[in-house]
């Protein structure tokens, strides 16, 4: 029985330097999710990590107020639970291709802003923050604040579901995120190493077999994000 119904993402599109004060910047498309990511570069680190000799990323997670079929009201004074587990997952993402040691006492703060949301913002906005923190990395090295890389590999993510059907689709829009019985969100560094596997059954549950389905499938269509960013930063 043939379990994949798409193994490839939806178009991508990378669009640098959009933001002339941001360290690097980046608006990335995956279908119709559209989010907007800047990373900034400070001169110091949480006071918890002072005199380590070593940085720090993180992230900062937002969906603009008409990204959404209805109007999304502003975080102001508190952010919700969704949006500190996706911040969360964004620099817990970002960190495991990092050496912070060679990043030196140094922070880098990842924004991402969510213009249009149309499934997999969250994934959207990983694989678009690896682009601006690789274009942040390129300026410290450009002006010799930085010696060598810390980046260890690429980095991207993809969502991928269960439809009605039990067919495995790779990189779901609204509509299929939607109505599918199984939804997993995949990190997965370039050499094929996964950094997060978040799974949820939301109809039946899923079956051993279909879990590796899933894997296999985010592995080929991650290979078809890895392209699209280097292309992009090339």
């Amino acid at each position: 029985m043939t379990l994949i119904k798409r193994d490839e993402p939806r178009s991508i599109k990378f669009t640098l330097n959009q933001n002339p004060y941001a360290a690097g910047s980046v608006i990335a498309e995956f279908g119709n999710t559209k989010v907007h990511i800047t990373a900034s570069v400070e001169e110091s680190v949480p006071p918890w990590m002072r005199n380590e000799s070593r940085g720090w990323v993180t992230a900062e997670y937002s969906m603009l107020p008409s990204s959404t079929h209805t109007r999304n009201r502003r975080e102001r004074s508190k952010v919700s639970g969704r949006t500190q587990e996706i911040q969360r997952l964004i620099g817990r993402s970002l960190r495991s291709v990092v050496d912070l040691q060679k990043l030196g006492e140094r922070s880098i703060v990842v924004d991402c802003d969510v213009l249009v949301a149309d499934g997999g913002t969250r994934t959207t906005s990983i694989s678009g923050a690896y682009v601006a923190l690789k274009l942040a990395i390129k300026k410290l090295m450009d002006e010799g604040l930085l010696t060598e890389s810390p980046l260890k590999d690429g980095l991207a993510a993809l969502s991928v579901g269960i439809d009605k059907e039990g067919k495995i689709i790779a990189d779901l829009d609204y509509e299929e995120d939607s109505s599918c019985e199984a939804d997993v969100n995949i990190v997965m560094t370039e050499t094929g190493k996964f950094v997060e596997v978040q799974g949820t059954a939301e109809g039946d549950p899923f079956s051993h077999e279909q879990l590796m389905a899933i894997l296999d499938c985010s592995k080929k269509a991650l290979t078809h994000v890895f392209k699209a960013q280097k292309e992009a930063l090339e």
